[in-house]
């Protein structure tokens, strides 16, 4: 047996009627840039998220420098975000100018620790980027308490996390702005690369709306802006497969309870958390190794027996040849969590179209390793 790590072309064929439809009316409509089709999904994702208003986007960064954009955040000023996230959420601070203070993330569930970000907040932070990391809401009551105490701005990267959920709040709900990517591995995923930014705050909606179109408002008529806009033909995709994302986080969900059932009381690694009345959709399925040296050893032996395992993020942000990206950037306090983190993760697949046996297969052979390693 042989077990991918993702199903895009699975995805496809079982909704292939759908996509289709929608592909086949952008082609026959001529309007492929900020036309109708762009216009439909925009209130449907926006009406997903709870929100007033949603702008479809080139991609995932771009969501957030242009959040950070739209709410006057540049050189000089400081953004927390945590240490091991994909370098994507960093990156797009020190594009918009600022700088990038990294703090350490929560043992248990990998999102970024709240009690963290007050120690490391001075007169120059503007604002706090928590990221939903793997599909787990972080804790956004405390953080958004914080970011009152201090007058700080939230933006939500949402890029692992549509359709997650915390006690007693949902994505979006008690942040300034917030983005997402949909690039093809995402839980909602388009044949190429898109993001969007949804918010409830009208001059955030119609300052990234000038922005992402060379800053016009109106045709000829042009400010200061870029070229950041979500074709209509990934729109026509991500409509259609926006009345699955429910279900299909549903089968994500089912096979993560499958996977901890079934690794429950390895010797040589730990499951991952959903938090008591959290709704984790399980955009990756992480196991930590509880050896640094393990991680490696465990992903050569699935990928040897046609599991096909990854690391989701191998390399603190901090740890990258990238760092700091020619810009500021400071590590606030010890980040030992989001190190070891980066040292020990292993992600076994995870979409909704697996299969039990596909799941069982993985099982049996991550036990396979442990007893062996014990």
């Amino acid at each position: 047996m042989k077990v991918e790590f993702y199903g895009h072309v699975r995805q496809y064929k079982n909704i292939q009627k759908e996509i289709d439809a929608n592909i086949r009316e952008v082609l026959l409509s001529g309007n492929y840039v900020q036309g109708p089709m762009l216009k439909r999904f925009e209130a449907e994702f926006a009406a997903y998220s709870g929100t007033k208003y949603a702008i479809g986007l080139a991609n995932g960064t771009d969501a957030i420098w242009l959040a950070l954009m739209a709410l006057g955040i540049g050189p000089g000023d400081e953004v927390i975000t945590h240490a091991n996230t994909f370098f994507a959420t960093a990156e797009a601070i020190w594009i918009a100018g600022a700088t990038a203070v990294l703090v350490d993330c929560d043992r248990k569930t990998k999102c970024i620790d709240p009690k963290k970000i007050e120690a490391a907040i001075t007169r120059k932070t503007k604002a706090i980027i928590p990221v939903h990391l793997y599909g787990q809401c972080a804790n956004m009551p405390a953080i958004k308490k914080i970011a009152d105490k201090h007058k700080l701005k939230v933006i939500e990267d949402n890029a692992q996390g549509i359709g997650a959920a915390g006690k007693g709040f949902k994505i979006a709900e008690l942040s300034d702005a917030t983005t997402t990517s949909f690039i093809i591995q995402k839980n909602l995923g388009t044949f190429g690369d898109s993001g969007a930014l949804v918010t409830n705050d009208a001059a955030i909606d119609a300052t990234v709306r000038r922005l992402r179109n060379h800053g016009s408002t109106a045709r000829n008529v042009h400010s200061y802006g870029f070229n950041s806009r979500l074709d209509d033909l990934h729109a026509g995709v991500l409509s259609a497969k926006l009345k699955h994302i429910d279900a299909w986080n549903d089968n994500r969900r089912t096979w993560a309870a499958r996977y901890t059932a079934g690794l429950t009381g390895a010797k040589n690694f730990t499951l991952p958390v959903e938090l008591p009345g959290y709704r984790h959709v399980f955009h990756l399925y992480v196991i930590e190794t509880k050896k640094v040296a393990q991680r490696d050893q465990l992903v050569d032996f699935l990928v040897k027996n046609n599991v096909d395992a990854k690391t989701h993020y191998s390399i603190a942000i901090h740890k990258q040849a990238g760092y700091p990206w020619g810009k500021d950037a400071r590590i606030a306090g010890p980040v030992d969590n989001a190190e070891r983190n980066a040292a020990t993760c292993v992600s076994l697949p995870m979409f909704p179209e697996l299969k039990a046996d596909e799941v069982d297969y993985v099982i049996a052979k991550v036990k396979e390793w442990d007893q062996a390693n014990s």
